[in-house]
Formats: structure tokens, C-alpha cells, sequence
């Protein structure tokens, strides 16, 4: 059995791997005092380990057998990991409010909107990021030296890939090539996905199909996110469904859709002024928060903002 698979907790877990123990086996011949200096920690703790090491040994576990015990976690390490999660600004303080700090890593959050991005933002997003970046260091400047080096657009752009995708077949490899591509790039951090809708509104004739399909791909990216330790966005579009004698605006790919994200974040107008609902999510309360596009991207709803009536 590998020391990943024991049902100790995940910093005991990670303290072991580093410190090279990666089987029972390693576990076998070492003494409490010894195991508690090598990775720092009581030695109580340390004599539990062996005791659960040793239990697992007689057992025989192997991978596959006893797997609700093997992948189960107490409450307080779920506390403890919620808490360390990672967060990804919006650059938007108020809409990062309502999402507890910004866009959730290990979570998938779809995000449904009227429009879609274009690349050719992706060069202005950049070039705000680091003025943003400069403005920030000069804010918290205490050292000269260590703001002499100056992160440019390049710098950004050169750690963004760009997938394009041209019909549900490819978006599947896609999907399922990530794993391996994530594994080669450890510094990815963020997967947005522009739109998880588009290909599958279309050619395809057998909706239990679709919904199969789009069932894999949805446990896919979660699992993607969980093991990556990072954030996954898809962008779902709206469409319009005839109800009460009048076409409405209401989201693709139907309600069962709905169960493949952790969290759900509905763009809209509201007037002349932009607004984000968080529609479901297990952890946040509902709530709307109004928002800005910005030449340097998303920002707090400003009266200079506000969107043009066309004529």
C-alpha cells in the first residue's frame, strides 16, 4: 500500500512523501523517535502513525480495496484545507466579495453571459495586470532592490495557452488531454473554458447523448481542479425557451447542466449597469454585486461605465 493511500491526515500524508516515505514497507523498520524527527512532528503523533501503518500492513490493503477508508477525511482537515484554499482575484472588490475572495481553486465555476471573450483582450488584460502589479509595489515598497525586477505584458502572454477548438469531438480531446498537458506545466493555474456550450448546441441529434457526454466532461474538469489544486471557469451561454406565450432568456444545456459546477455566477444587465448573481454554490449565499469593463479589465461599476443606449 502507498503511504498516499493511508488514512492519516493530508499534512501527515505530505510530510511523509517528502521526507521519502512512499510505502508501508519504509514504514516497517523505522522507530517513533526516528519517524517524529524526520518529518517534525510529536512523537504521540508519530506512534499513531506506525499504529495505523502497522494495522494496514496486517490487513493487507492494497489499492482498491477499502477505498471509503483509504479516501476519507475528517472534519478538521476539511476545515483546514477549505481555509488554506487558493483564491483568484477579479479585480473586482466587490464582485470578489460576494465569491469569498475571488474565483475558488479545486472548484469548477461556470459563469453565464450573453457575450463571449475575444483574444484580442488578452493583450490588454496583460498590460493591466502589470500596471496594476507596479502600482502595488510601489504601494508596499520597503526594499528598492526587490522591486528592481519589471514584469512586462510579454512576461504574461508567454504563460498563457491557447486552445482552439473546432467541434465537440476535438473539445473532448481536448478535455482529455489537459491531465497530461497540466502534468507539463505545473504553473497553470487556471483553465477557462469559452464556451463550454458552443460545440454541443449543435450536430448533435440524441440529447441523452449529449447529456452523457457532457456528464463525462463535467467530472473530468472537477477532478482536474481537485488534483491540480486549481480553478476551472466555464462560460455557458444563454438561448431563449418559449414560456407562458413568450420566448424567454434562460440557460443552454437545459437544468441537468446545472448539477456540473460548484459554483454558478449569472451575468446581466440590470438597467444601464452590469451585475453578477452567484445562482448556486454549496459554500457562498446568494448575492449580486455590479461591475465594470474596464480597458484594464473588470473593475468596480463606476458612473462612467454605464452602458450606451443604442438608438
Amino acid at each position: 500500500m502507498e503511504i498516499s493511500r493511508l488514512p492519516i491526515s493530508a499534512s501527515q500524508r505530505g510530510k511523509l512523501i517528502s521526507a521519502g516515505y512512499s510505502s508501508l514497507s519504509s514504514l516497517s523498520s523505522v522507530s517513533s523517535s526516528a519517524l517524529a524527527s524526520d518529518i517534525k512532528i510529536s512523537e504521540s503523533e508519530a506512534v499513531e502513525i506506525l499504529k495505523v501503518a502497522s494495522r494496514g500492513s496486517r490487513l493487507g490493503w492494497s489499492d482498491g480495496t477499502n477505498s471509503v477508508i483509504n479516501g476519507a477525511q475528517n472534519a478538521w482537515d476539511m476545515l483546514h484545507e477549505e481555509e488554506s484554499l487558493t483564491r483568484i482575484t477579479t479585480s473586482c472588490a466587490d464582485l470578489d466579495n460576494i465569491l469569498g475572495g475571488g474565483i475558488n481553486c479545486k472548484e469548477v465555476t461556470e459563469i453565464d453571459t450573453e457575450g463571449s471573450f475575444m483574444v484580442e483582450r488578452a493583450l490588454q488584460i496583460a498590460e493591466a495586470c502589470v500596471e496594476d502589479m507596479s502600482e502595488y509595489s510601489r504601494f508596499l515598497r520597503n526594499d528598492v532592490q526587490a522591486c528592481q525586477v519589471k514584469i512586462q505584458p510579454k512576461d504574461i502572454l508567454e504563460n498563457i495557452y491557447y486552445f482552439r477548438i473546432c467541434s465537440y469531438t476535438e473539445q473532448i480531446a481536448l478535455i482529455n488531454y489537459l491531465e497530461k498537458f497540466i502534468s507539463e506545466h505545473k504553473d497553470v493555474k487556471l483553465v477557462i473554458i469559452d464556451s463550454i456550450t458552443f460545440h454541443f448546441r449543435q450536430d448533435f441529434d440524441d440529447m441523452a447523448l449529449r447529456t452523457r457526454v457532457l456528464g463525462g466532461i463535467s467530472l473530468k474538469l472537477m477532478k482536474l481542479a481537485k488534483e491540480f489544486s486549481l480553478a476551472v471557469v466555464l462560460l455557458n451561454q444563454v438561448t431563449t425557451k418559449f414560456t407562458e406565450g413568450s420566448f424567454q432568456l434562460t440557460l443552454a444545456l437545459g437544468d441537468s447542466w446545472s448539477h456540473s459546477c460548484t459554483n454558478r455566477v449569472i451575468l446581466y444587465w440590470n438597467g444601464d449597469e452590469r451585475y453578477a448573481y452567484i445562482d448556486k454554490s454549496p459554500s457562498l449565499r446568494s448575492a449580486s454585486a455590479p461591475y465594470s469593463v474596464t480597458s484594464r479589465g473588470i473593475r468596480n461599476s463606476a458612473p462612467s461605465y454605464k452602458r450606451i443606449k443604442m438608438m
